[in-house]
């Protein structure tokens, strides 16, 4: 009778410690679970953090369309290879919807592009290599081309907090640039009398 009292207690806490080690390791495992899909969620906002600075540094302060207005300074282009009025395809992609639109030619002049580096004056990180400044709209320059490296005062408001600021050149060429007409490839309304793009960066309509 006692060795069966014993056997009975043995079985027992046998059975008491097998369910508590499969419940601990249950525990453990939605411990694990837990702690991955937090993780998960975390690099999702990290992801979506990332692309969101990314998409800020692509232009999303710059004003797509224009007034019309130009430098009285600014010479026209005398034989451009695209004629105001004509229609092209532009290449570029300052700005998203921008590269593949088919445009028309609303200007074209002959002068001297910069790309620049600035800090904007109204706050925020350096916009570094913006496409594009011409000579014209900038202040006390002198004659053109200005060396990379060179300091000036922007006097252009393509894009929020550029007025104003101070800027280095990065890059000049001599080249006829335009302004165009088009409609967004990612929908949207039309997009007028939009500074600047440069002969290289379009393409015949095929």
């Amino acid at each position: 009778m006692k060795r069966n009292i014993i056997i009975i207690g043995l079985v027992s806490m046998i059975t008491v410690f097998l369910l508590s080690a499969c419940t601990g390791e249950t525990d453990e495992n939605t411990d694990t679970e837990t702690d991955s899909n937090t993780q998960e969620e975390m690099d999702k906002e990290t992801e979506s953090d990332s692309n969101e600075d990314m998409e800020g540094m692509d232009h999303s302060g710059m004003n797509m369309s224009g007034s019309g207005e130009v430098p009285e300074d600014l010479e026209e282009a005398t034989n451009p290879t695209y004629e105001v009025g004509s229609q092209a395809v532009i290449e570029s992609d300052h700005m998203k919807g921008m590269k593949g639109a088919e445009a028309t030619i609303a200007g074209a002049y002959d002068t001297t592009v910069y790309t620049v580096s600035y800090t904007p004056t109204n706050g925020g990180e350096e916009v570094t290599d913006h496409k594009w400044v011409i000579h014209e709209e900038l202040e006390g320059t002198g004659e053109a081309p200005l060396e990379p490296g060179t300091e000036v005062t922007l006097n252009a408001d393509h894009m929020e907090g550029m007025d104003g600021a101070t800027a280095e050149i990065d890059s000049a060429e001599e080249t006829t640039v335009y302004m165009v007409d088009f409609v967004p490839t990612n929908g949207g309304e039309e997009v007028t009398n939009h500074k600047w793009v440069t002969e290289s960066e379009l393409s015949a309509v095929e």
